[in-house]
């Protein structure tokens, strides 16, 4: 058994919130650099080239790559050998993204009540999914969702008979519907199967991914690339105003399902898709 003080919890939680709303990681930089190498059209290479400027600029100064730093989600991977002390786990979570938004003086934008909408000026609580998993350690990925793109998703509860064609179509009506307004070029998180719920969470999920890597499951990882193809097709285009840069990757989560159903989740990111990855 390992034992954890929830104040650990709480500092990196604070630094990777900063992290995240100012520095890109490491794949999300490379694939902007390659979509500006590829990217067939004039303007659409100019509003890339404005991106990685906007880029270099909070970089260097400190600035909030984009100014809605997102509502917080938390993703949690907790080994089942671990044992925390110094207080309740999502309490610490919690008090890490009021410090990370308030002493990283991040825009605060989450309302305590959704009709009410107070404010509650330190970006708490945060969204946080807990997965108990063999081992003494914990992963955090802290993941920042703005608004405009987190407006754009969708879910689709598919008839089994519409099958992978259904899927495909489900897919490109959520991007074509998204338009510019998920702030292309995106990335494009699925789930596919298990439940209402569990397909969304998985779609959540898959933004947090690596656009290095591709699914383990061969099918699945054949419907990422041609999804990446065809949503590139569509003529969306960086910032909306037209290219071959619509969307930077596809990554695709499944999950077993009933047999009277097949749920299908569209999660969309913006350009920066932001999220930091710890363990502890």
């Amino acid at each position: 058994m390992r034992t954890i003080e929830t104040g650990e919890i709480t500092r990196n939680i604070k630094e990777m919130c900063i992290e995240a709303n100012h520095f890109l990681s490491a794949d999300m930089e490379q694939a902007m650099k390659c979509a500006v190498q590829t990217e067939e059209s004039p303007l659409g290479k100019q509003i890339l080239g404005q991106l990685q400027d906007n880029l270099g600029i909070a970089g260097r100064e400190m600035i909030p790559i984009c100014q809605d730093t997102g509502m917080a989600v938390i993703f949690l991977e907790v080994g089942q050998d671990v044992h925390f002390e110094g207080g309740s786990l999502t309490d610490a979570v919690n008090e890490g993204v009021r410090q990370g938004y308030t002493e990283g003086y991040l825009r605060k934008s989450v309302v305590g009540d959704p009709l009410i909408r107070e404010n509650t000026k330190d970006n708490t609580p945060a969204v946080i999914h807990y997965e108990i998993v063999p081992g003494d350690q914990v992963k955090i990925t802290v993941a920042p969702k703005g608004f405009g793109s987190e407006n754009m998703s969708r879910v689709f509860m598919l008839k089994p008979a519409d099958g992978i064609d259904g899927v495909k179509e489900a897919i490109l009506t959520a991007v074509r519907d998204a338009g510019p307004n998920a702030c292309p070029p995106m990335v494009v998180g699925v789930g596919i199967g298990g439940t209402y719920e569990k397909c969304a969470l998985m779609a959540k999920h898959a933004l947090t991914r690596s656009l290095e890597t591709h699914s383990e499951i061969p099918y699945v990882r054949e419907l990422e690339e041609e999804m990446l193809a065809q949503i590139n097709k569509t003529g969306i285009g960086p910032g909306g105003l037209g290219g071959t840069t619509t969307a930077l990757a596809v990554n695709i989560e499944t999950y077993p399902t009933h047999i009277a159903g097949l749920p299908v989740a569209v999660n969309i990111c913006c350009h920066v898709n932001r999220h930091a990855v710890r363990v502890l």
